[in-house]
């Protein structure tokens, strides 16, 4: 009897991820449309990166940190959207418990480490704005490139232990995730295992990691807003408002969406609301990051001029 139980929890060896399953005769027009933001997401962030490297120009704090954002984002589609095509062109939407454990890892590590970048880019703005006199001093490429590998390795070491807590759950089923990709919460409520550990300690963790560097996002525009009030002419509001409205504009969509999926309870009426929320912040931010940042900004317009 005992060895029978043991079977049926360890049963199951995959999950199905539903993505838009209620979206059948949508099928033929999600396919193409995914692909083709998958590709302008690669290639505008890799183009991003390849500006920022060759162009002397860019060579700058600024622009140090907008090529690792850049080369993040095309991390952090990739993790997603290829195994989101394949679904959609071949139907079958299973993926291995061991697949699933190592996108939560690499998504999860690089939502994290995303949002400790954007942090240290308001942070950056900041220091360029409110004290311009010290900017030069304070943000040299040394503490420029301590803050940015800080950023990338912060978040893999939560998400890391979660993972690998994670991985001596057991599921015995249903092995259906109403998502398009494996996250903390929908593996949470599939495991047979007792998770009220991992769930009082993990959650309260995971909170405070992420809440520091909004919180310092927040301030720091607190903060470069009222300065640029106080400048007198329109003019010189106008030229400082504009070294940081793309980053703002960024900063807004992806705590935006990412509110409405981690902090509405998790209830079958917002479900579809949270999906939708998910594929903004996960599949349309990093593809309206390097337009954003191209179009609005002179410098990297101007280094794309000289490329071609």
């Amino acid at each position: 009897m005992a060895d029978t139980k043991e079977r049926n929890q360890t049963s199951v060896t995959g999950f199905i991820l539903l993505d838009f399953g209620n979206l059948h005769e949508l099928k033929i027009l999600l396919f193409p449309l995914f692909l083709l933001i998958y590709i302008v997401t690669v290639a505008g962030n890799v183009l991003v990166v390849a500006l920022v490297v060759s162009d002397q120009h860019l060579h700058t704090p600024m622009y140090f940190f907008l090529g690792n954002l850049s080369c993040l984002e095309t991390c952090y589609t990739s993790t997603i959207l290829p195994r989101m095509l394949a679904s959609l062109l071949t139907g079958d939407r299973s993926i291995s418990v061991r697949g699933c454990l190592v996108q939560f890892d690499i998504f999860g590590s690089l939502l994290a480490a995303e949002c400790c970048l954007l942090s240290v880019m308001s942070y950056d703005r900041y220091l360029a704005i409110c004290k311009p006199l010290h900017y030069a001093a304070c943000m040299n490429s040394r503490f420029s490139f301590q803050l940015a590998a800080g950023s990338w390795l912060s978040g893999s070491v939560v998400n890391t232990i979660t993972a690998c807590w994670l991985s001596q759950l057991i599921f015995c089923g249903p092995n259906e995730i109403d998502h398009f990709l494996c996250d903390y919460t929908p593996l949470i409520k599939l495991s047979c295992s007792d998770t009220s550990l991992m769930v009082l300690v993990i959650s309260p963790v995971c909170f405070i990691f992420i809440l520091p560097p909004f919180l310092l996002t927040l301030t720091s525009y607190v903060a470069i807003i009222s300065t640029v009030l106080r400048i007198s002419s329109s003019a010189g509001r106008q030229k400082a408002f504009s070294t940081c409205s793309s980053h703002l504009i960024v900063v807004t969509i992806f705590y935006g969406t990412l509110f409405v999926v981690y902090m509405l309870p998790d209830t079958a009426a917002l479900r579809d609301l949270n999906k939708v929320s998910s594929v903004f912040y996960t599949i349309l931010t990093p593809v309206v990051n390097p337009l954003i940042y191209s179009l609005r900004n002179k410098e990297v317009k101007e280094a794309l001029r000289k490329a071609l």
